[in-house]
């Protein structure tokens, strides 16, 4: 009888931890909530974008209008934000990582601030068209040309789309490495997106917002 009732107390002890540890680590229903209005809104964001983009290329034949690339900073670093969007079926075909600009840095956690303005290190926010391509420092880069008021400064201020050991593949539990201002991407990632531009006939739209 006591071995009897010395299982079944273990066995309601191991019932109850089990319980608790699973509560400490299972996100919360607030926390879903939170995590599934994150999930909308970055949507929402993108197609929005997505959708101006298509847009705006068709206005502007010269442009590609098949695909072109998303960059959310209101996304933290550590997690995807740079976006290939397929721009007929509306669809993103490949996401990555990308670093900001230290200057974008405002010391409040997820809260970025923007310039144009030349050695400021920020990231600016607009339309570009990627240029032509140059080997330096950093290999194969691509020169970016503000096509708005809030980044016309870019080529002036050497801002280009490059890649950088520093920055990894896949998402962080904590913030990247920060840029001079410069979208830059992982290696492998920029690799990705170089032959996505190479394909093209036409220059890529890449917008920051």
């Amino acid at each position: 009888m006591r071995l009897i009732l010395f299982l079944l107390l273990s066995l309601l002890i191991q019932s109850c931890t089990s319980a608790q540890t699973s509560s400490l680590f299972e996100p919360t229903e607030h926390e879903r909530l939170v995590s599934r209005a994150d999930s909308l809104a970055i949507e929402t964001r993108w197609k929005t974008k997505a959708e101006a983009t298509k847009l705006f290329a068709k206005k502007n034949p010269s442009y590609n209008q098949q695909y072109a690339f998303l960059i959310d900073m209101r996304i933290p670093s550590s997690n995807y934000r740079f976006f290939i969007v397929d721009l007929d079926s509306m669809e993103i075909v490949r996401r990555g990582l990308v670093a900001h600009g230290s200057g974008s840095e405002t010391g409040i956690e997820d809260s970025l601030k923007f310039s144009n303005v030349p050695e400021s290190y920020c990231s600016s926010i607009g339309k570009y068209k990627i240029g032509s391509s140059y080997v330096g420092s950093f290999g194969r880069s691509y020169k970016l040309h503000g096509l708005d008021k809030t980044n016309s400064n870019a080529l002036a201020r050497a801002i280009v789309l490059h890649r950088y050991s520093c920055v990894p593949d896949e998402e962080q539990i904590s913030a990247i490495c920060n840029s001079l201002g410069c979208p830059m991407l992982s290696e492998n990632f920029f690799l990705e997106v170089d032959a996505w531009i190479r394909k093209s006939t036409k220059p890529v739209l890449l917008e920051i917002y």
